[in-house]
């Protein structure tokens, strides 16, 4: 089983940043392919950004340019680093690992 639990989301103004990040635990491999996916009340799930184990990566185009994705292999950690925010950004926020595991997800709020 792997744990993925997501923390960092917050209140943050119109052009603010915020810093997410997923501890994941359990057994997780290097190997395995991590995403942050968010999601708003009443819409589907999005992909936001995805990273491989040899750390390439991928953005949405909604967020290309402002939102950066990294990972720490000895921490067993993902990151998701979210510049020039918007209120179109609100949402809360899922790691995901694998396409198979969930974290609970973590709230951002973009309002002034």
């Amino acid at each position: 089983q792997v744990q993925l639990v997501e923390s960092g989301g917050g209140l943050v103004q119109p052009g603010g940043s915020l810093r997410l990040s997923c501890a994941a635990s359990g057994s997780i491999s290097r190997t395995y392919i991590m995403a942050w996916y968010r999601q708003t009340p009443g819409k589907q799930r999005e992909l936001v950004a995805i990273i491989t184990s040899g750390s390439g990566t991928n953005y949405a185009d909604s967020v290309k340019g402002r939102f950066t994705i990294s990972r720490d292999y000895e921490k067993n950690t993902v990151f998701l680093q979210m510049n020039g925010l918007k209120p179109e950004d609100t949402a809360v926020y899922f790691c995901n690992a694998e396409d198979r595991y969930w974290g609970k997800g973590t709230l951002v709020t973009v309002s002034s």
